[in-house]
C-alpha cells in the first residue's frame, strides 16, 4: 500500500490544548506540511503573539519569538531584516491584527516588509472571553454585544485583506477557508504561494482563513462549519484578492 501522507515533522506530537472543533489545528497542519515540502524547517521562524496564537510554539517545532500583544509585524520585521534567507510568517488572529495591532500591520504592509502573515479570522476575540473583535459579524452575539453587533455606534466588520490589497507595497493577499476539505486544499496552495513568493524577495504576502469557533459562538463543531459556511463566506469571499507576483497586476475581486 503506498503511503500517502504522513505526521509533519515541523509539527510536534503533542496534545493539543485547541478546543474540539477549533480550526487552528487544521491551519497547523497546512502550515507544517508546506514546510516540510519545501525542506524549510530550519529556516522557518514563527512570530506569534498574545491570543490563542500563544501556544504555537508547543506545536511547531522550529524557531519562534513571541512579542508584545499585536507587535507581530514589527517584531517580524526586525527578524527579517536581520535574516533575510529565512522563512519568517505572522500568525494572527483577527482581535491581535485588526485591532490592537491595526497600526503595526497597516505601517508593515505599506512599507512592503517581506514577511507572510497568517491572519486567523474566526470573528470573535477566542482566548479573552468572547468580545467583539474588528471582523464580529452585523448581528452576531458576542459577550460585549449580547443582543449582537449593532452597526450604529459598533461599527462594521473591517475586511482586512481588502483593505491592505489597495496598498502599494503588499504584493500577494489572498482567503481561505478549513470548514471543509476542497477549501483547505486551496488555502494549501495559497499559503504557499506566498511562502515562495517570500523566499523570492517579494513584498509583503498574506493569507486570511476564515476558522471556526465553537467554544466562542456557543455551537458544537459541526454547527460552526454549517455557521461559517452560511454567514462568515457571504461577508468575506474565499479567494486571490491581489496578486502582482512577477510584475503581474490581477484586479481587486
Amino acid at each position: 500500500m503506498k503511503k500517502l501522507y504522513k505526521y509533519p515533522e515541523s509539527l510536534t506530537k503533542v496534545q493539543t490544548k485547541y478546543c474540539g472543533g477549533c480550526g487552528h489545528g487544521v491551519i497547523h497542519r497546512i502550515i507544517t506540511n508546506i514546510i516540510d515540502e519545501m525542506g524549510l524547517r530550519e529556516k522557518a521562524i514563527m512570530i506569534h503573539p498574545v491570543g490563542c496564537s500563544v501556544w504555537a510554539d508547543l506545536y511547531f517545532d522550529f524557531d519562534s519569538a513571541q512579542p508584545a500583544h499585536g507587535r507581530t509585524p514589527a517584531a517580524a520585521t526586525g527578524v527579517k531584516r536581520v535574516l533575510k534567507d529565512h522563512l519568517v510568517i505572522c500568525y494572527q488572529g483577527d482581535g491581535d491584527m485588526a485591532a490592537i495591532g491595526t497600526a503595526e500591520m497597516i505601517h508593515a504592509a505599506n512599507r512592503g516588509e517581506k514577511f507572510t502573515t497568517i491572519f486567523v479570522n474566526n470573528a470573535i476575540y477566542g482566548m479573552t472571553g468572547g468580545q467583539m473583535a474588528p471582523t464580529t459579524l452585523i448581528g452576531q452575539k458576542a459577550t460585549t454585544a449580547p443582543l449582537g453587533r449593532n452597526a450604529d455606534g459598533m461599527g462594521y466588520p473591517i475586511h482586512v485583506s481588502e483593505l491592505l490589497a489597495v496598498l502599494d507595497g503588499t504584493r500577494y493577499i489572498a482567503r481561505g477557508a478549513v470548514n471543509n476539505a476542497a477549501n483547505v486544499r486551496k488555502t494549501k496552495q495559497y499559503i504557499k504561494k506566498a511562502f515562495e513568493a517570500q523566499l523570492s524577495g517579494e513584498g509583503f504576502t498574506m493569507v486570511e482563513i476564515l476558522s471556526p469557533c465553537p467554544t466562542n459562538w456557543s455551537m458544537d463543531p459541526v454547527k460552526s462549519v454549517e455557521w461559517l459556511e452560511k454567514n462568515m463566506l457571504p461577508v468575506f469571499p474565499l479567494g486571490e484578492i491581489k496578486n502582482t507576483l512577477n510584475n503581474k497586476q490581477e484586479a481587486v475581486k
